[in-house]
C-alpha cells in the first residue's frame, strides 16, 4: 500500500480536531484556573481546593498530552528518548504484524482448525441471495474493502505470486490423464459429435476456397502428355469432386468409413493418453515447453491484469455487476447453497483444504508482502493516518488525565488537611 492509497483511506471520526481542540482548552483552562487561585488563595484559603484541583489537572492533562504526542512525534520536536514510537518502530511494526499472520493465520494446521465450524458456503449463499437490506449494505463494504485491497497491493508482487501459483499448480498437475478421461467421458456421451461435424464444415470451406491453389498444384506436377490431352484439368477437377463428394457424405453419413476411423483414432488417443507412457511423456514435455514459452508468460501477465481490472470495476459498482442475467444466476446459487446441504459440506471441505494448502505453499511469500509492504509506507502519512484513525479516542484520553489528576490533585489536599 503506497502513501497514495493511504491518502484515500481515511477512517477517522468526524470531530477528532474538535476534540484536540477541546483537550488542548481544557489545559490551558486549567493552566489560567491554577494562576487566579494562586493570587488569590491568601485572601479567600477556601479557594485552595481549587487551586488543588487546578494544578494536579494541569499535570495530568501535560503527562497524557506528552504520552499521547510522544506515540507519534517528538514532543516540542525535542529528540527526547522513546518517543516518535511509531515512526522509529514502523519496521518493526511490519514485521511484528507479519508474524502475528503467520503465527495466527498463516500456518496450514491453524488455518484448518479455525475454518472447521465456519460455514462458508452457507455466508456466500446468504451473502449472494440477500438483495436488498443489510445484504445490500455488506455488500458495498466488502467492494470497497476489495477494491482497495487490489488497488493498494504491490501490482508486480502480487501478480508475480497469482502467476507463480498457477504454474507451479500446472507443472505439479499431470494433465494427460484429465484431458484422456475428457476426451474418453465426450466420446462416449456423444459430445465430441458436434466438434466432428464443425471439422467437416470447416474442411469443406477451406476446400472450396483453395480449390484454385489444388488445380494449380495439380497442373504444375502433371507432365507435358498430360497437359497436351488436356488430361490434367480432368483430374484436378476429379480431385476436387471427389473431396468435396467425400465432405458432403462424411457429413450427412454418421457411419461413414472415414469418420468411423476418425472417432477410432480419438478413442485410441484418449486411451493412450491415460496408459501409454511415452503418449504421456510427450504430452508433459509439450506442457513443459509451453510453461516455458515467453508468450505464455505474457498471455498470464495479460490474464492476471484483466482479472484484476473487471474485479476492480466490479466491486467499484456492485450493484450494475449483479444486476441482470448475471444477477439471478448468482441468487439461484445462493438459493442452492443454503439449502443443499450436501453441496455446502463439499464445497466447506474444498474450502477448508484449499485455504490450508495456500497457507502452506504460500504463507511465507503472503507474510514477505505484508512486512516489506508495510517497510514500504512512508513514515509520516502513516504516522498522520494512524493519528487520524484513533485521534478522538486519545483527545479523551487526555481529556479524562487532566480530570482525573484534578480529583487526585484535591483527594490529597483533602489529605493533607487532615
Amino acid at each position: 500500500m503506497t502513501s497514495t492509497a493511504l491518502a484515500r483511506f481515511n477512517p477517522a471520526q468526524p470531530g477528532a480536531a474538535g476534540m484536540k481542540a477541546a483537550a488542548t482548552g481544557l489545559l490551558v483552562a486549567m493552566a489560567a484556573l491554577f494562576a487566579v487561585t494562586r493570587i488569590y488563595e491568601p485572601r479567600y484559603p477556601a479557594l485552595g481546593w481549587v487551586k488543588a484541583f487546578a494544578e494536579a489537572a494541569m499535570v495530568g492533562g501535560l503527562a497524557d498530552w506528552f504520552a499521547v504526542t510522544a506515540l507519534f512525534r517528538h514532543p516540542l520536536g525535542l529528540p527526547i528518548p522513546h518517543t516518535a514510537i511509531i515512526p522509529r518502530n514502523k519496521d518493526r511494526i511490519g514485521e511484528a504484524l507479519a508474524s502475528f499472520l503467520r503465527e495466527n493465520f498463516l500456518i496450514a494446521s491453524v488455518v484448518a482448525r479455525r475454518m472447521r465450524h465456519i460455514d462458508i458456503a452457507g455466508a456466500a449463499g446468504r451473502f449472494l441471495r440477500a438483495p436488498e437490506g443489510e445484504g445490500t449494505r455488506i455488500r458495498h463494504g466488502a467492494s470497497r474493502l476489495i477494491a482497495d485491497i487490489f488497488e493498494g497491493l504491490d501490482d508486480e508482487r502480487l501478480g508475480g505470486i497469482v502467476k507463480s501459483a498457477i504454474s507451479s499448480r500446472i507443472r505439479s498437475m499431470e494433465i494427460s490423464p484429465l484431458l484422456g478421461h475428457a476426451l474418453a467421458s465426450a466420446i462416449n456421451e456423444d459430445r465430441h459429435v458436434p466438434m466432428l461435424e464443425a471439422a467437416i464444415r470447416w474442411t469443406a470451406r477451406t476446400l472450396d476456397a483453395n480449390e484454385g491453389l489444388i488445380r494449380d498444384m495439380v497442373h504444375n506436377r502433371a507432365n507435358w502428355i498430360l497437359k497436351l490431352a488436356g488430361l490434367d484439368t480432368k483430374l484436378a477437377d476429379a480431385i476436387v469432386d471427389g473431396l468435396r463428394k467425400l465432405t458432403v457424405e462424411m457429413s450427412t453419413d454418421p457411419a461413414h468409413p472415414v469418420r468411423r476411423k476418425i472417432e477410432e483414432a480419438l478413442a485410441q488417443l484418449a486411451n493412450d493418453l491415460q496408459t501409454n507412457p511415452e503418449t504421456r511423456e510427450r504430452v508433459e514435455a509439450m506442457k513443459e515447453e509451453l510453461l516455458a514459452n515467453q508468450s505464455v508468460s505474457l498471455w498470464l501477465d495479460t490474464l492476471w491484469q484483466k482479472g484484476r481490472e473487471a474485479i476492480i470495476r466490479a466491486a467499484r459498482n456492485p450493484d450494475a455487476a449483479l444486476a441482470g442475467k448475471l444477477g439471478e444466476v448468482l441468487k439461484s446459487m445462493g438459493t442452492t447453497l443454503e439449502g443443499d446441504l450436501r453441496i455446502r459440506a463439499a464445497i466447506n471441505q474444498f474450502a477448508r483444504r484449499a485455504v490450508a494448502g495456500l497457507a502452506a505453499s504460500y504463507g511465507t511469500s503472503i507474510v514477505k508482502l505484508v512486512s516489506e509492504t508495510i517497510r514500504g509506507w512512508d513514515a509520516r502519512t502513516i504516522t498522520a493516518r494512524l493519528e487520524s484513525a484513533v485521534g478522538r479516542d486519545l483527545q479523551y484520553i487526555r481529556i479524562n488525565g487532566t480530570l482525573v489528576g484534578g480529583l487526585v490533585g484535591v483527594t490529597l489536599h483533602a489529605l493533607d488537611m487532615l
